[in-house]
């Protein structure tokens, strides 16, 4: 009876059903995903902690590693303080350590892809089974490492030891013991973390020229692949330019453990934003206080501006130049990056894409590129302590606050995407594409 009942199913629904042991391989070849991911996350945070001389930390380090990883998944800290009934304290930090986060997402996004790339075609039962069991596997272990990104610091007191009104300060903290501590917030963690492993793993689809895509989406290919790949390029270009300008500084001007910090904590930070500010993007900021952002000197000028001032001051292409003429050196780069992405973007694209359609490719991917990288620029860190009522301390108190004109920056990328994206089409119609045949055949 078992081989009539079997010899009556449809073909189509004897071929369809999945093979022996795939959901197995399936779970297995994600686990490598994540664990790689996390893995290289955790190297180059760990490093860049040690050059930023954070392994000195009483007892802390595990806990600070964990929470930059965190908070490089999209993860949230948050900052506390306790010192007592005599003072209170005020912290706030908004940042993203985006070297770690864009080695997590290489990394993740290059072994999520490796098993489809032996694949002729993909189906979508078997993309979503893998896409599913990547996401539950990092949210499972993002969750435990979240546990470990708790830890309270003890705080001192700095300043003049000759002040008597700072003298006085410290022995009344002295007495109530402060500390200052951080702790993840699970909860947006893990929407975050839901939030960025997605967008991981739909950018690795879009970049990937040899994944196989499920039937449905094939006619995607060609529009949306090539422009993406060259944004992806776009980014990468400006990372590598920024980490041989840090390692030549580095070599060069000395502080050479607080440059690999930079390089290795937040290389794209810096980077990004000069890429946004080279074709015509702003950004609002502010620094106060002893503290500020491991960044260029003439950005920390310009952030600074008139410390009397309580408006935000406005970061763009004249502000940096009133600081540094070299500033204006971001624009023709910007110029010569976003023409040769947007003539890789052509020579990857089939030869009957018209000029128009490159120019729509370019423009509209290098907007939402934008849309996405100015944001997670985005820094607001305060810090803040008071005695008895008494306004911040001038030794502890700080604010550095840096904030992305996300629309104005993205409404530049898609003017320069349908520039460049014209010019570049026309220097690629020199060279022999895909799907081109001679003229006498």
């Amino acid at each position: 009876m078992g081989r009539v009942t079997s010899s009556r199913l449809p073909t189509s629904a004897r071929s369809s059903a999945p093979p022996a042991g795939l959901y197995a391989r399936v779970v297995l070849q994600a686990l490598a995903a994540v664990v790689a991911g996390f893995v290289a996350m955790g190297v180059v945070a760990g490093l860049g902690l040690w050059a930023a001389g954070a392994a000195d930390l009483p007892g802390g380090f595990t806990a600070v590693l964990a929470a930059v990883v965190v908070m490089a998944s999209g993860g949230k800290v948050e900052l506390s303080g306790d010192a007592g009934a005599l003072a209170g304290t005020q912290a706030e930090l908004t940042a993203m350590p985006l070297t770690v986060t864009l080695v997590g997402a290489l990394v993740t996004g290059f072994c999520f892809l490796r098993p489809l790339r032996h694949h002729a075609v993909a189906g979508a039962r078997e993309l979503l089974l893998r896409a599913a069991s990547v996401v539950v596997l990092w949210l499972a272990a993002l969750a435990g490492i979240s546990a470990l990104a708790r830890h309270d610091f003890p705080l001192t007191l700095g300043g003049d030891a000759q002040d008597p009104l700072m003298e006085l300060f410290g022995d009344l903290l002295d007495a109530v013991n402060p500390t200052v501590g951080f702790r993840t917030d699970v909860g947006p963690t893990l929407f975050y973390g839901l939030l960025w492993i997605l967008g991981v793993l739909a950018v690795a689809l879009l970049v990937s020229r040899r994944t196989p895509l499920p039937p449905r989406l094939v006619r995607y290919h060609e529009p949306v692949r090539p422009a993406a790949f060259a944004m992806l390029l776009l980014l990468l270009a400006y990372v590598v330019v920024g980490l041989v300008i840090g390692i030549v500084v580095a070599a060069t001007k000395g502080h050479a453990a607080e440059t690999f910090a930079v390089l290795l904590l937040g290389l794209p930070n810096v980077t990004w934003l000069a890429l946004g500010v080279g074709i015509g993007g702003s950004w609002q900021g502010r620094a106060e206080g002893p503290f500020g952002l491991p960044m260029p000197q003439v950005l920390d000028a310009v952030l600074r501006g008139d410390g009397d001032s309580p408006d935000l001051s406005t970061v763009d292409l004249s502000s940096l130049a009133a600081q540094d003429a070299r500033a204006w050196w971001l624009l023709p780069i910007a110029a010569v990056l976003v023409l040769a992405v947007a003539f890789v973007a052509a020579v990857r694209s089939p030869a009957r894409i018209t000029l128009r359609q490159h120019a729509l490719h370019l423009g509209i991917a290098f907007a939402l590129t934008m849309l996405v990288a100015a944001p997670v620029t985005l820094v607001e860190a305060h810090f803040g302590l008071s005695v008895l009522g008494i306004g911040d301390l001038a030794s502890l108190g700080g604010e550095v606050v840096l904030r992305p004109d996300v629309w104005k920056t993205a409404g530049f990328g898609l003017l320069w995407g349908l520039a460049f994206g014209f010019l570049g089409g026309l220097l690629a119609s020199r060279v022999r594409r895909k799907g081109e045949v001679d003229q006498d055949t």
